[in-house]
């Protein structure tokens, strides 16, 4: 299973961004975006702004896992 959280900050860090950089795109403080990124699942609204704001597809991720298992 995928740890949103993780993959974000992961996302976030490859694209060189800080954390007060996200929390200022989302309009939330800093704080907020650190609770999301130790959180196994997240909203899919929220996820979607995510993915908007680090032009990154978290959906395809999960879509390629389940895809994944199901083969299994």
């Amino acid at each position: 299973m995928i740890n949103i959280g993780k993959r974000i900050r992961e996302e976030l860090y490859r694209q060189e961004r800080s954390v007060s950089w996200l929390a200022r795109k989302l309009n939330r403080n800093r704080a907020a975006i650190y609770r999301v990124m130790c959180k196994n699942s997240i909203d899919t609204t929220l996820l979607m702004t995510i993915s908007k704001v680090l032009d990154h597809d978290f959906f395809s991720e999960f879509s390629a896992e389940m895809t994944k298992q199901q083969e299994q």
